[in-house]
Parts: structure tokens; sequence; C-alpha cells
């Protein structure tokens, strides 16, 4: 009898473990975001949200809110450790939403939640103390989807 409550335990404790597993939403809950001197970043210039998403290769590095890739002015040589900050009002004016640390690859992500609401402007402070201003707001954290090499929009960069 002993034996038999034992299976049932077993099988209840390992049916209970299978549905959490199955129903958990991975990359969810994950907590990532990048910092000057970081270097576990990856694919510089990708866009990176089209795996770090539900449902995405990346998502168990998290699901990204912000995330792109900051170049030198030759738009080839990725530009380390610069901030991004995120604006209400067009150069650096309003309220300031959200900052970005960039890594040590030119990559910055971020899983937190931000409310871009009607738009934010982004402005990028490159680590040699330049800061760069988009004219023209975003309601969406996808950089690299928009600012890739050849795309009319460009790349992010700053000197």
């Amino acid at each position: 009898m002993k034996k038999s409550r034992w299976l049932i335990l077993f099988f209840f404790a390992a049916s209970s473990l299978l549905i959490y597993s199955s129903c958990h939403k991975e990359g969810q809950n994950v907590t990532a975001v990048s910092a000057n001197g970081g270097t576990t970043s990856h694919y510089n210039g990708a866009d990176c949200m089209s795996c770090h998403k539900k449902g995405g290769k990346g998502a168990g590095g998290g699901w990204f809110v912000v995330a792109g890739s900051i170049y030198q002015p030759d738009q080839i040589t990725p530009n380390p450790n610069a901030t991004i900050y995120l604006y209400t009002a067009q150069n650096g004016f309003g309220t300031l939403v959200a900052t970005i640390q960039a890594d040590a690859l030119g990559n910055f992500f971020s899983t937190s939640s931000i409310d871009f609401g009607n738009g934010l402007y982004p402005a990028v402070l490159t680590s040699a103390g330049t800061i760069h201003y988009m004219n023209s707001f975003t309601v969406v954290g996808d950089c690299n989807g928009c600012h890739t090499s050849g795309s009319q929009a460009g790349r992010v960069f700053g000197n």
C-alpha cells in the first residue's frame, strides 16, 4: 500500500512539473538590461527584437522592449559604452522616460517596461561625450528594425 502512495505522489509531482513547464512563457519574466562594459551581447547590427520576443529564438534571454546597436561615424565600427535616453519631447526636452546603457560591444537592450505613449524622442550620448538627437519620435524600441546598414534611416551612430 505504501508503494502505491509513493507512486501516486510521484506521478502527481511529475505531472505538475510538466504542466508548469509547458505553460511557462519562456523569456516573459527574464530581466536583461545592458550595461557599460558588458560583453554578453551578440550580432551587432542585427534586428535584436526579431529573436528576443515571445516565441523568438532568443526569448530565453528575455523579451526586449528597447534594443539596438550604436556605431562610430563610419557606420561600421561599433561605438562602445554609449548611453541612450528616451524623452517625451525633441532635443532632450520634456520628461526623461528611460536611460539605457550600451555595452562594450556597442549594443543596448532592456526588458524593462517603457511606456512609449504617443512617442518618445531618442538621444545618444557617446562615451566621448557627444550627444545626438533623433528629430522624429518613435513608438517602438526596435531600433535596429529601422536603423540598418543600407536603410534610408542608416545606422545609429555618434562620434
